[in-house]
């Protein structure tokens, strides 16, 4: 018989921790959205880690910013930046405060409110879909640049948190590259994923957008 999620909070001391011990850790734990319209449960099944100002991949490879400031934070909070100028993307803030550390959820699997999901994920083909990628995760969670900051050991009633769940064991869990990192940041196996699983996205290599210029 299988048991159910644990569904105890994670406590700050979980992130606390260096990006790389965090990062595998969260596979199989309970993301839960708390929102006006109801609460979204996911179990978290693929992420990346990103090590900061020693990453050259991460956002605050170069230092802090505005747009990268709540990276620098304590742990446990959220993450989320605007790419591309279209998707959201949602990251768990971890490490000591000052080091800009964090996991950016990659996908996951919806456990509770399907239907919330469904209605803001229309075309997807089924629910394997609904949070297939982190931009897929951020719109089917309602996630946007509001929750930026948002401390995910709040509290029951914080519109994000994460419980316990049910951890995966080592050897089902999967690594390699990162997702569209390219430069010094491209072979860094730091891309952690529940093997096997059908909500895990797939991988692609990092292209180098073409900046051409049309002469006038």
């Amino acid at each position: 018989m299988t048991s159910a999620p644990d569904r105890t909070p994670l406590a700050r001391a979980f992130f606390d921790r260096p990006v790389l011990e965090v990062a595998p850790d969260l596979l199989g734990r309970t993301l839960v959205r708390t929102g006006p319209e109801g609460p979204i449960e996911l179990r978290i099944t693929e992420v990346e880690a990103y090590a900061g100002e020693a990453d050259p991949g991460s956002h605050a490879y170069r230092g802090r910013t505005e747009r990268n400031a709540a990276m620098f934070g304590p742990p446990g909070h959220a993450y989320v930046y605007f790419i591309y100028g279209m998707w959201f993307s949602l990251n768990l803030v971890c490490g000591p405060e000052g080091t800009a550390s964090g996991v950016l959820l990659r996908g996951g699997e919806v456990l509770k409110g399907h239907d919330l999901a469904r209605g803001r994920r229309p075309k997807s083909r089924d629910d394997r879909d609904l949070a297939r990628g982190p931009a897929r995760l951020a719109t089917a969670l309602d996630v946007d640049r509001g929750l930026n900051g948002t401390d995910l050991c709040a509290g029951p009633d914080a519109p994000l948190s994460v419980l316990t769940g049910t951890p995966l064991p080592v050897s089902s869990i999967r690594n390699g590259p990162r997702t569209g990192v390219g430069g010094e940041g491209a072979t860094h196996p730091w891309r952690f994923w529940a093997d096997g699983d059908r909500t895990v996205s797939p991988y692609r290599a990092h292209v180098p957008r073409n900046r051409t210029r049309t002469r006038s």
